[in-house]
């Protein structure tokens, strides 16, 4: 009971530092970037004006408090353990703040935009039911809402680890919403601002909730509180990286020139870079010094969270911050927009210059989110193999080799040509397709990244799961064990042509960004499992033999080849309010181009076929080497008694055969 009391009393001051400061800083930045400045048309008062940055600002704490909390048990606490309880009833209780907070902010959000008073009218409730399912903020904002009170009631209801991952995820989709509003909803380049403001908001609220987590639960034990530090520790790196490249992003998006940095924007953006670096610094200082002392005593433990305190003063201001930035018009110079294209209307952008050979090389469109994956799974990987090698043992250069040209391919896909003109050319977007589900599962599936993560991480032993335990437990699941089964994994990796292509999920994948990054998921695990099934190196269930696989291979790729016949033949335009409306100038038409995109999806699927072809039968021929070899040792160890037995048995029956003649 007093645990829980000076728990709870841990949590009051981290979030009375935090949300003080933060709203000084906020009420600060409303004035500098005139955030809450009065509207010209139906303004909404100085009580809204101030009250929806503060109660977003609230909302903005809870929520990473909330799911900060989540990923941190997740990660860093053991099963069914006491902490992993508090940890828990913490979350819960931040659930229900973040709850409250965001159902009044959509309430002050709803009258700031619409320039109404409040009312208890029906027709006030009307307006306020239309924009929670009409209007886009709106519904962003509602669903905001609905998963924080999920979140809450969960939170209470589970208390195994499995559960609280389970939760995690959840809670941190609610984000997914948020990051569809705001600066980004407006701006040019929509994908690259809605994945900088996603990937800055899953890295701020692991940061900054993990902290809160951290600072709350402490540990048992001096040397528990130093264990649990070095995982946050981990956590708020990786968070800092993420940071500082979705910034960076987020900010040369909105500042286009050096003078603009001076604006009242920009003096906001100086601002937070300032209380973002103090932070780094922070984190530096309890890495190099401070943690290695932490189970040395309690002046040591002090120390550090006296410094954590200061932690929260510099994240509630950079939090306020933030928010104000939320509320000021970026310093972009308005421009009339005439003689409109097609293009521009769809997809929100110019048409691109017309497609010839070079620009393979000189077009891109960074997908940061992708660009993050790739370059992080090849740093990783080369983390995992140094690792070894320092410990002396030995990791293949040709799976490295393979791994890293896999996730360069992957950056390429999606951030090169074939990301700057797939919403064009359906003939560049079957050629990602391809690339996606056939290219590179099977340069990954060499690189054999789960055998590495196993021989490469330590494990743990206060049942607790890290990267590793989380690995193995997802890899032996139930449901991994069906999805991963060579024939389940055939027959997803093919019905998903015709699932996606001739079912809405096209439109959705090409209309939406976020149907987009799923399309690009999807294909990537449904080839990758296909490849794994295969030629697969990691550990898996239900191995088929070499002729079957070959047969499972030949049986998947005649369906391929069957729908880009289909394609090639097909008389009607698919999407044809999409590609048949975009308006080019260049290149083939729609249908001509589509026909290419069949052909594409029919040869292209050739060379990776080949690939598997020779890896299956090379593993193949290895197979039957290492068995005749095992079975050469085995007569050998045996005096080749087994050799004797066989001509012994051959003898035997070519005498029963001569009886038989005579």
């Amino acid at each position: 009971m007093t645990q829980t009391l000076f728990a709870t009393k841990r949590a009051s001051v981290a979030f009375a530092l935090s949300i003080g400061a933060g709203v000084i800083a906020l009420i600060i930045g409303l004035v500098i970037g005139g955030g809450a400045a009065a509207t010209a048309l139906a303004d909404a008062g100085a009580v809204v004006r101030y009250g929806q940055p503060i109660t977003k600002l609230i909302l903005n704490f809870s929520m990473a408090a909330t799911i900060g909390t989540l990923v941190f048990a997740a990660f860093a606490l053991a099963d069914k353990s006491a902490l992993l309880g508090k940890a828990l009833d913490l979350a819960a209780t931040t659930a229900i703040i973040w709850a409250v907070s965001g159902a009044i902010n959509f309430l002050f959000t709803y009258l700031y935009v619409s320039g109404s008073d409040f009312s208890t009218d029906n027709s006030f409730g009307q307006s306020l039911y239309l924009f929670a399912t009409s209007i886009e903020l709106g519904t962003s904002l509602a669903l905001n809402f609905g998963a924080a009170v999920v979140v809450s009631v969960l939170a209470i209801a589970v208390r195994s680890l499995t559960a609280t991952a389970l939760v995690a995820a959840l809670s941190l989709a609610a984000l997914i919403p948020l990051a569809l509003t705001g600066h980004a909803a407006g701006t040019a380049n929509h994908s690259l601002a809605v994945n900088a403001i996603g990937v800055h908001l899953v890295a701020v609220v692991i940061w900054v909730g993990g902290l809160v987590a951290l600072f709350t639960l402490r540990g048992n034990s001096a040397e528990e509180s130093s264990t649990l530090t070095k995982r946050y520790s981990s956590l708020a790196l990786i968070s800092f990286v993420l940071i500082a490249v979705s910034g960076v992003a987020s900010a040369s998006i909105r500042i286009t020139s050096p003078d603009k940095i001076f604006s009242n924007y920009g003096l906001l953006v100086l601002l937070k870079v300032a209380a973002f670096i103090l932070l780094g610094v922070l984190g530096a200082i309890y890495r190099t010094r401070l943690i290695a002392k932490l189970a040395a005593g309690a002046s040591a433990a002090r120390s550090f969270f006296k410094l954590v305190l200061v932690e929260f003063v510099i994240m509630g201001t950079a939090m306020g911050i933030a928010t104000a930035l939320s509320k000021t018009a970026p310093p972009v110079a308005a421009e009339w927009l005439t003689n409109i294209t097609p293009a521009q209307l769809l997809t929100g952008e110019k048409l691109p210059p017309e497609l010839v050979a070079s620009s393979f090389i000189t077009a891109w469109r960074l997908d940061l989110v992708w660009g993050i994956i790739s370059f992080g799974a090849i740093a990783a990987y080369l983390m995992g193999v140094r690792k070894l090698a320092k410990r002396g043992d030995k990791w293949s250069w040709m799976r490295t080799a393979s791994w890293i040209t896999g996730m360069l391919v992957l950056f390429y896909t999606t951030s090169g040509a074939l990301n700057a003109y797939q919403e064009y050319l359906f003939s560049i977007h079957m050629i990602g397709h391809m690339v996606l589900a056939m290219v590179i599962p099977v340069l990954l599936v060499p690189g054999a990244p789960v055998t590495l993560i196993m021989r490469a991480v330590e494990k743990r032993h206060d049942d607790s799961r890290g990267l590793r335990e989380w690995v193995l437990w997802a890899v032996h699941t139930k449901y991994a064990r069906f999805v991963a089964h060579p024939i389940v994994a055939a027959v997803l990796f093919a019905s998903s042509l015709v699932t996606f292509y001739y079912t809405p999920l096209f439109a959705w994948a090409t209309h939406e960004h976020i149907g987009h990054e799923w399309m690009i998921v999807h294909f990537l695990i449904t080839g990758y499992l296909f490849a794994q099934s295969l030629i697969g190196i990691d550990p898996g269930p239900n191995r088929l033999p070499y002729a079957a696989r070959l047969l499972l291979l030949i049986g998947t790729m005649a369906f391929h080849a069957f729908f880009g016949l289909s394609l090639m033949d097909g008389s009607g335009l698919l999407l044809a309010d999409w590609y048949g409306a975009m308006g080019r100038t260049w290149g083939a038409d729609p249908l001509t181009d589509q026909h290419t995109g069949g052909a594409i999806a029919w040869g292209i699927g050739e060379l990776p076929t080949a690939m598997l072809t020779i890896i299956v039968s090379v593993q193949w021929f290895n197979s039957d080497a290492r068995d005749a070899k095992r079975l050469d040792r085995a007569s050998d160890r045996s005096g080749n008694q087994d050799i004797d037995e066989y001509n012994a048995m051959l003898a035997k029956l070519a005498a029963q055969k001569e009886v038989g003649r005579k």
